[in-house]
This record gives C-alpha cells, sequence and structure tokens, in this order.
C-alpha cells in the first residue's frame, strides 16, 4: 500500500527510551535508600548525644560535639555535620537535653541536583539527683 509507513527501526528507539526510563528511576530508588540510610543514622547519633548530654556529671552542650564525633566515625565524608546540644524544658517542667544536627547530603547518583540538608533532633531526660 502506498503512503503507508514502515514500523522498522522503531524498536531501537523505544529500547533506548525505555531503558534511560529505567535507568533514572533505577538510580532515584538507590539514592533514595542513600539517603534514608543516612538520616536513620544521624538520628540515631542525635539521640545517642542526648543521651551523653543528659548524664548526670556531664554539661548538656557536650551532647552536640560528641554526636559529631560519632556521625564523623559513621559516615564518612560527612564530617561536615553540625550539631548543637542544649537543655529545654519538657512536659511538668521535666529537664530534657535536645541534640539537633544538620548535614547536606550529596545526591551523587543523580546527574542533576545539588543535594538535601537534613535536620534531626534527639532528646532524652537529663539526670539529677
Amino acid at each position: 500500500m502506498p503512503g503507508r509507513r514502515s514500523d522498522a527501526g522503531s524498536a531501537i528507539v523505544e529500547f533506548v527510551l525505555v531503558s534511560t526510563l529505567l535507568l533514572f528511576l533505577f538510580l532515584g530508588i538507590i539514592q533514595l535508600g542513600l539517603v534514608l540510610h543516612v538520616r536513620n543514622t544521624l538520628v540515631a547519633n542525635a539521640a545517642e548525644g542526648a543521651r551523653h548530654g543528659a548524664n548526670l556529671n556531664v554539661d548538656p552542650a557536650d551532647g552536640g560535639p560528641y554526636a559529631q564525633r560519632l556521625i564523623a566515625e559513621s559516615i564518612p565524608g560527612r564530617a561536615d555535620a553540625t550539631c548543637v546540644g542544649s537543655q529545654v524544658g519538657g512536659p511538668d517542667d521535666i529537664p530534657l537535653v535536645q541534640v539537633t544536627c544538620e548535614v547536606r547530603v550529596p545526591l551523587s547518583l543523580l546527574p542533576f541536583g545539588g543535594g538535601v540538608t537534613i535536620h534531626v533532633t534527639g532528646h532524652a531526660v537529663k539526670e539529677t539527683r
């Protein structure tokens, strides 16, 4: 039939387009897993820093540097984390130690986007006599 186009060669184009889409989808899922791993590690380290700062003879502000050391040991290359420990008032005037950490995580698997900043907070009840 004249005027009808052939579908020859369209499978190659389809394969390239679908493969590219699936590659970015796969890399995005892996990157999401890496970011969630870093976040969970930060939450654990901030909570541990708060527990350290909540000890009886320890200044609550010492929880921040302690959490930073834990982050540097747990996540290599993330030594740029900023952690601050402080004592805050909880419910019924219970003294709490709060450690807040912030770190910038690069999106290394994706060709676009600079990264995300993760903020986490850990709390612990301050020991008193």
